[in-house]
């Protein structure tokens, strides 16, 4: 593989384990942090503490403080800002964008008010700049595995097909695997709205339910995920894929999924400040549900899973009245929503 340089836009656990990977790909790897203590711990202690302890960085990894730094010649620039932040960076980056750069995000989350996708709104602040397509890099991982180089698999996506294969070839190896797809809509809205479906498998365990509680919550969470992806136009063979059921598999079971333990925390009782607070990092379906509610209401999708824990998040409904409302909801028969799907292509 040709030795590239890459940047990566944010320092989190996610942004730290994909420049590990873009490291021993043997790529010269550049990563962006606004906070200088950070980049001055990255350099000289090989590690990042906060985000991924007891990791050790590869020497190939050096952090960078200014935007313009990082990405100078670089070949290709990878976002992984929270969802919130995503705007302010791209803006940011359209400033220095070198030309011809690959472009690609690896966040997952939904703008409320405008209900924009991350690559959506990357392109509206890169709009000045002549650059390419956007591409996506989503799927079931936790940064935690990524970091101990456990096997991952996830998918590049793009509206151009040779952008997502270039972002494909940067990544892979032989502990993590990319295949590409051609449904952007898909891919982005799939691991955006099960961080929805893990808050609320997190609230369930939180309430001492059991496992068919859980599993009958996925289950249910999944035909939301397809009813309102493919009213947008996303292709519904995709949410049974990598960036649908496996990434919501990954997201509502496993002990380091940021909003399945926000989830747990409000299960227990705890206030949504407590728990952002206990976490400490960004917990992308909080704003993400809020978005998704409002875009239900705007397309005429039922989502009453979703509508229940924004309920929970912003209202002060009460997480058992919510689950006992789901669980009384008018019988229907199971098939409705394959239905549904269907007959929204």
């Amino acid at each position: 593989m040709t030795q590239r340089i890459t940047a990566v836009l944010g320092a989190g656990s996610w942004g730290t384990a994909l420049a590990m990977v873009l490291a021993d790909n043997g790529h010269e790897v550049r990563i962006w942090s606004h906070n200088p203590a950070q980049v001055a711990a990255i350099n000289e202690t090989r590690g990042n503490e906060k985000y991924l302890p007891g990791v050790t960085l590869p020497a190939s990894i050096t952090a960078y403080a200014a935007m313009e730094d990082t990405v100078k010649d670089a070949d290709a620039v990878i976002l992984v800002v929270p969802a919130k932040a995503t705007r302010e960076v791209a803006s940011k980056l359209a400033a220095h964008l070198p030309a011809d750069a690959v472009i690609a995000h690896a966040t997952k989350g939904i703008e409320p008010k405008t209900s924009k996708r991350v690559s959506e709104m990357i392109e509206e602040e890169l709009k000045p700049v002549d650059h390419r397509p956007v591409v996506v890099l989503s799927g079931p991982s936790h940064a935690e595995e990524v970091a101990k180089r456990q096997p991952t698999t996830l998918s590049a996506s793009s509206v151009e097909m040779e952008e997502a294969k270039k972002v494909q070839e940067l990544f892979m190896n032989e502990n993590f695997r990319v295949y590409t797809i051609t449904d952007m809509v898909g891919v982005e809205l799939g691991g955006s709205l099960k961080n929805i479906i893990a808050l609320g498998a997190g609230i369930s365990d939180g309430l001492g339910y059991g496992d068919n509680a859980k599993a009958a919550l996925i289950t249910r969470g999944l035909a939301e995920i397809a009813r309102l992806g493919t009213k947008l136009g996303a292709n519904p063979l995709t949410f049974i894929g990598l960036s649908g059921m496996g990434d919501l598999i990954v997201t509502c079971t496993s002990v380091h999924s940021r909003n399945w333990r926000t989830g747990n925390m409000l299960g227990k009782g705890m206030s949504l400040e407590e728990a952002l607070a206990q976490m400490g990092m960004a917990v992308e379906g909080v704003r993400t549900t809020e978005a998704v509610a409002e875009l239900a209401d705007k397309a005429g999708v039922e989502m009453p899973i979703t509508k229940g824990i924004n309920q929970i998040l912003f209202h002060g409904a009460k997480a058992k009245d919510i689950v006992d409302q789901l669980m009384t909801r008018m019988p229907k028969h199971e098939m409705e929503d394959l239905q549904d799907v269907l007959n929204a292509r």
